[in-house]
Formats: structure tokens, sequence, C-alpha cells
């Protein structure tokens, strides 16, 4: 049975959203600063909040299974959004762009993800509407999606030669200053109006956009076939992540293990989709174009609880790692200080180890100074 909700509810969920994000927008334009810690956190509590109210209305209008759907779609975007911050960091420190600064970089790039995903969104829903065995070039995509995740190698430089092939295309096509005017993008250097660096930001932000959108739409669509659900859980997951950023800040690099979290469920949605496609099967050249009946249909709510589960094994074991690595290092530092040696800088270190687990290294350049 297809989602059947009222249309003043849809079109006033819409609505509703799109005037949070505004009101979000004008606040950074209006007051750029750095949020304090307080700050972000009743921001995050505010929009997870609002997404569990949302759930409750689906549960009322439409029902537990739909609600149930909400909820594991918006937690599987959330986990991989939070993912993406891992990317943003690594572009925020390789062009020093001024923390202060650093809200409209990331509000920038939440309005490319929201349009991005929603173009992804409308194509998806048309195919798996008049071709169902779409579903499983999904879950095959999503399979090797998860293994990349969780075995980062070269498959992932492709993608880092993309990025910078993007942004070395815009600094041999277009004068661009050597530092930063604020947030603008343009600015008067002896009187010739130029680009800023924060042009080369905004693209590297986009193509990052990009590569992920890419590899969540098909994930969503795994848990639910309804393009509202899949939209609202996307705007859902993608509202708080600004201040979610200023929050975790140094915390991100804590969260070792987080993408081998993402990567079991990736799979598991993957697999999901390739016995959904079994059970609904019409290719002639399997099983006859007959049905598969033995191929197991997962639950909405078994994969709430894959979803939940798997994040939580995944934050807990990589925190215990890193009280463990910390007191490893004070008993270092300690060590190193008593034969005189005195302590080394961890910063460094710590950046190339989150980029080198992720398999996501620094996708962009600094800004060349010449």
């Amino acid at each position: 049975m297809d989602l059947q909700l009222p249309l003043w509810f849809e079109i006033g969920s819409l609505v509703v959203l799109t005037l949070i994000l505004a009101a979000d927008l004008l606040l950074i334009l209006k007051r750029p600063h750095i949020p304090s810690t307080r700050e972000s956190t009743l921001w995050v509590i505010f929009y997870v909040t609002l997404a569990l109210i949302f759930a409750g209305l689906m549960w009322i209008f439409a029902g537990p299974e739909y609600a149930g759907q909400f909820v594991a779609g918006w937690l599987t975007e959330y986990s991989l959004s939070i993912d993406n911050l891992f990317v943003f960091v690594l572009i925020m420190s390789q062009f020093a762009v001024p923390r202060r600064y650093q809200q409209e970089v990331l509000m920038v790039g939440i309005i490319i993800a929201l349009v991005l995903r929603g173009a992804f969104i409308l194509v998806g829903a048309a195919v798996i509407e008049n071709f169902s065995p779409i579903f499983y070039v999904f879950g095959a995509f999503l399979v090797w999606t998860a293994y990349r995740q969780a075995f980062p190698g070269g498959d992932h430089d492709d993608e880092v030669k993309r990025e910078n092939f993007i942004v070395r295309l815009l600094r041999r096509t277009i004068d661009i200053s050597d530092s930063y005017d604020g947030a603008k993008l343009r600015t008067v250097v002896n009187g010739k109006k130029i680009f800023t660096p924060m042009i080369i930001v905004f693209a590297a932000i986009g193509v990052t956009d990009l590569l992920f959108a890419i590899d969540s739409i098909p994930a969503i669509f795994g848990i639910t076939t309804s393009p509202f659900i899949v939209f609202t859980a996307n705007i859902f997951a993608l509202m708080g992540l600004r201040q979610l950023y200023f929050l975790l800040g140094d915390l991100l690099d804590r969260l070792r293990y987080l993408h081998y979290g993402i990567a079991f469920i990736l799979a598991f949605i993957g697999l999901k989709l390739i016995f959904h496609a079994m059970h609904v099967n019409e290719l002639p050249f399997i099983n006859n174009g007959e049905h598969i009946e033995w191929a197991p249909e997962i639950s909405t709510w078994m994969s709430l609880a894959v979803i939940v589960l798997s994040m939580a094994v995944a934050t807990i074991a990589s925190l215990i790692a890193s009280a463990r690595d910390k007191k490893t290092a004070k008993a270092d530092a300690a060590a190193s200080v008593d034969d005189g040696t005195g302590p080394s800088p961890r910063s460094e270190v710590a950046a190339s180890r989150v980029a080198d687990e992720k398999g996501t290294p620094p996708v962009v350049d600094p800004p060349d100074p010449h």
C-alpha cells in the first residue's frame, strides 16, 4: 500500500521546513560568529526533537510502518551526513577558512546538498516506478560502496583527482586573490575585481556533496520508496549539521570506527534491496521471470534496529579506543619529559590518522600564495 497523507500535511511540512532553513540562513548572514558549545548543543537538540515530533505526526497520519521508515531513513542519512563532516573538516583545514566564516561555507554546502539530493530523489523515484529491477543495481552499488567505506584504497584516488582537477581548473581560468575578504566571493585587488579563495572552497564542498548524494540516495530508497519520506528524511538529516560541526569540533577524529558502522549499514541495506528485487523479480533470465518466494522481506523495524545498533557499537568502540590512546599518550609524554626529549605535536598525526582511516585524504590543495 502506497503512502497516503493529507495534502495539507505534505505541503505544510515542506513549507515549515523551508522557512526554518531560510531563518537559519538569515541568522548566519545577519550575525556571523563562532557558535558556543551551549548554542550548538541547543540547536542540535532542537533539530533532533523536531525530527522526532515529525515522526510522531507521521505515526498519527500514516501509521507506525511509515513512521518507522522515516526514523530509519533519517538515522541512515544522519549518520552519512556526520561522515560528510570529516571531509568538510579537511577542506576547511586545507584552505585555512577563518573559523568565523565557516558557518557560511557549511550552509552553502547544506543548500547544495539539498538541491543535489532533491534532483536524485526525483530521478530515483521515476526509475523505481518504471523499472523495478533497478533495486538489483542499487543493492549491488551499496554493497560495493560499503566495501569501499570499510577498506578505503585505490578507488578513492580517482575521486580525489577529479576534485583536484576542478580546483585546478578554477585556478587556471579565473583570477583568485591570495587571501580571504570575510565571506565574500569577490574582492578588489589593485583596482581589479577578482575572486577570493572562497570560490574554490565552495567548489570543493559542492563536489563532495555530489559524491555523498550518489551514495546516500540509493541507501534511503532501500528503506522506503516514498519520495516524500526520502526528501523529508534528508532535510532533517541536514538540518543542524552546521551546529553539529562546531559541537563535535576536534572530537570528530575520536570517531575512528564510525566508517565501519556506516559500512555495515550500507551493506545491510544493499542486501535488503537485493532480497526485495528477488522477491518482486521480473527479469526473464532470473528464475524464468518469476518472483523468488524464498527471498526474505526485511521489515522496517529490523532495519531500524540494525541502524541504531551499528552506530552505537561503532561510537562506543571509538570512544573506548580514544580513551585508551589518551592514556597511552599521557604516559608517553611523561616518559619523554623525563628523558629530556619533550612531547611531540599530535594534531597533525590525528588529522592524518582520520584521513587514512576514512579513505579521504585532503581533497584540495591550499591556496597558492604566488
